[in-house]
């Protein structure tokens, strides 16, 4: 291609020749990284298509390159419900879950005659991307339309800001489809990260922490034009709703309802068949058999990844044939005919430069690592968990040791151990403080716990700001603009020594702490008014009494009725509950044996705070009395207080953790190792709907 305008005779045709250059040069610079001009060459001839433009504005089309910068700010993101569910993936994290997918797919498709052996299974291995999942929708060849995940049913509308992207195409190519919706991820080099940040930080404002969290603030800013600026890319790796006009008749396909008919056979067609049509795939994809295959793949690409321009946290496994995908379906809005196998926890060294001790609410004890600083797992790390007194001495960490720090995902980063070829010679042993850092009180161990506790309860400002933040809970008292920061304020300042002393703020008090102007503190006050009537359950975990859950509150309430029976209760009576075992019965005598915790209770009384009873549910109610269910990802329409709130009163139970034990797997979009641990076992699996069924509600 020549790096000038084609000589054309009209207007209009030098128009068509030199957005035909500029699309193929952004092609080449953004997805295939091999520039022909230089970029003067390429300003100058976006200069001279702006000024034809100008000159003829009926010629200006929202395809043009030059119509991708200069839409006006946004005053918010419109909300964009996606055609076809955008769904996430199941998760492998070591061999044997790889084989264990391999065997399922495998049986499945044995018995639907589409496999002969298990090392014979077709699949793409892809790179996952450590970016921003959006959807892209094209209608006649034209870009319309793009929003973010968000839940997997609905996103916000990022149009504007996606036709800054130059990697994008604003039109497609070739005999494009009437509709077309491609899921992909947008994403930030490392190096042109590196140059962002460079310049902000010349201009004073916010460093970003890494490639993808400059890609998503990048990608929400309300105004395009910032968007612009900023060096993203995007890759495409699927699609959802397509249309195709076949002799004046339109067939609609969507990747859940079957792909009979589709454009192409197997999922590496239609990524080739995406590329025709002028969408950036990331060439790093490859074709193989069986687990040993999808392993090699997994080994290889980790063996590159420090090579690689972008970030990634792992590959993606799909089995090829589209066919064989329709067969093998979904589970809980995840597809069975795929899986993301992620790499392992990324791992550093630095060196431990002291031991600190943080309060807990309960009064635990645990001590910190404040570290020479390190980037590690996407973040600059400066302190680690070090758990407990024990963990420090079976692993022989001391100060002044260079140590190995990990971090995977969004997990607190720990210190795994010290390098000991590396330890100097004045490294220096961990001594437990005998007196807590905030109150003073004595920090104790009971002979059967590895946790230290400071015994100062609600006297330690560090326990009464955690344990008012918790009061403040969703599943507590719920009190909407009580947040850290002013929780802070209220205690370091004398004005809140107790959770009754929030229900005496007022709004003139709290206007005048740092960011609170007086809408707020009207906002607050009204929020703590309708906290004073809370449900008994919500009121006892608001409490924070250890041992005592969300389950356990609310089984307290339905046995007792009130507070005052629940403070009056012996061991006797409170091992009647269910679930309440001698351990929980101890902690909530503890509790109540406190003076000053029942000088609280007795102060949320005369503040105007008083708990409905809670009664049990009646027998027709019980449909799921003495059944065990575990909730994991997001519903479409439930938060997980709504679906827990109805499995409690449905006489159900709630846990954590899946076992032999659970009746049933509530799985939402993005499930995690809960999902794949309901496999294992053969739980079954529910999705929102069939949890409603199982509940008889709408």
């Amino acid at each position: 291609m020549s790096s000038g305008s084609s000589v054309a005779n009209t207007p209009a045709q030098q128009v068509d020749a030199l957005r035909t250059q500029i699309n193929e040069h952004n092609h080449r610079y953004y997805v295939l990284d091999a520039p022909l001009v230089s970029d003067a060459e390429y300003d100058r001839l976006m200069a001279e298509l702006m000024a034809i433009e100008q000159a003829h504005p009926d010629l200006i089309t929202p395809e043009s390159p030059t119509q991708r910068v200069g839409a006006q700010p946004l005053a918010a993101f419109n909300s964009v419900r996606h055609a076809v569910p955008m769904r996430s993936l199941g998760n492998a994290f070591d061999p044997d879950d790889v084989q264990a997918f391999n065997k399922r797919v495998f049986d499945t498709l044995r018995d639907a005659g589409l496999a002969k052996a298990e090392d014979a299974v077709e699949y793409v291995a892809e790179l996952k991307f450590d970016g921003l999942a959006v959807s892209l929708r094209y209608e006649g060849g034209r870009l319309v339309q793009a929003a973010t995940r968000g839940d997997g049913q609905t996103g916000e509308d990022i149009t504007s800001n996606i036709r800054t992207l130059r990697s994008v195409p604003l039109k497609l190519k070739g005999d494009y489809p009437e509709v077309l919706e491609v899921r992909g991820e947008v994403l930030m080099n490392r190096r042109d990260f590196e140059k962002l940040n460079q310049a902000q930080q010349r201009r004073g404002e916010k460093i970003f922490v890494n490639p993808r969290n400059a890609a998503a603030g990048s990608l929400r800013q309300l105004d395009p034009r910032i968007t612009a600026t900023r060096p993203l890319r995007f890759f495409a790796y699927g699609w959802g709703e397509i249309r195709i006009v076949h002799h004046g008749q339109t067939e609609m396909f969507r990747q859940e309802a079957g792909q009979a008919g589709m454009p192409r056979k197997t999922h590496a067609q239609m990524l080739d068949w995406l590329e025709a049509l002028g969408l950036p795939v990331n060439g790093a994809r490859k074709l193989v058999h069986g687990a040993e295959g999808l392993l090699a793949f997994y080994t290889e690409t980790g063996a590159g990844r420090a090579a690689l321009p972008f970030d990634i946290d792992g590959v993606v496994y799909k089995v090829n044939s589209l066919e064989a995908q329709d067969v093998l379906g979904y589970v809980a809005r995840a597809p069975r005919f795929a899986v993301a196998h992620k790499f392992p926890a990324q791992e550093e060294t630095t060196r431990l430069m002291g031991i600190e001790v943080q309060v807990g609410r309960t009064g635990a004890i645990t001590p910190v690592a404040r570290l020479q600083p390190v980037f590690v797992g996407g973040v600059t790390v400066t302190n680690a968990t070090l758990h407990n007194e024990d963990e420090i001495r079976r692993k022989d960490v001391r100060v002044g040791d260079t140590v190995v720090v990990r971090r995977a995902g969004d997990v607190i980063p720990e210190v795994v151990g010290p390098v000991l070829d590396l330890r100097p010679a004045d490294t220096s042993l961990f001594v437990m403080p005998e007196h807590c850092p905030v109150c003073g009180s004595a920090i104790e161990r009971a002979e059967d716990e590895a946790i230290s506790r400071c015994t100062g309860g609600l006297f330690c400002a560090a326990q009464r700001k955690q344990s008012l933040s918790h009061a403040a809970g969703r599943k507590a008292l719920d009190i909407e603009g009580l947040g850290e920061k002013l929780v802070d304020q209220l205690v370091d300042s004398g004005r809140v020594k107790s959770l009754a002393d929030l229900f005496t703020l007022t709004v003139i008090e709290l206007a005048a702490y740092e960011r609170m102007g007086r809408k707020s503190a009207e906002n607050l006050v009204a929020a703590l008014e309708r906290a004073r009537t809370p449900a008994l359950g919500r009121l006892l975990y608001a409490l924070g009494i250890r041992h005592v859950g969300e389950t356990t509150a609310r089984d307290l309430a339905r046995h007792f009725g009130s507070v005052d029976a629940v403070m009056a209760a012996d061991e006797a009576s409170l091992l009647q509950v269910n679930e309440v075992g001698p351990v929980v019965a101890a902690s909530i005598l503890r509790f109540f044996a406190e003076p000053h915790n029942r000088d609280v209770i007795a102060a949320l009384a005369a503040a105007g705070v008083h708990a409905d009873a809670e009664a049990a549910p009646s027998g027709t109610d019980l449909r799921l009395a003495g059944k065990t269910l575990v909730l994991t990802g997001t519903m479409p329409n439930w938060t997980r207080d709504e679906a827990t709130r109805h499995i409690l009163a449905a006489g159900g139970k709630v846990s954590g953790s899946v076992s032999r034990k659970t009746a049933y797997v509530v799985a939402g979009e993005e499930a995690g190792s809960k999902l794949a641990k309901a496999a294992e076992l053969g739980v079954p699996v529910l999705d929102e709907d069939g949890l409603k069924g199982l509940l008889g509600v709408s």
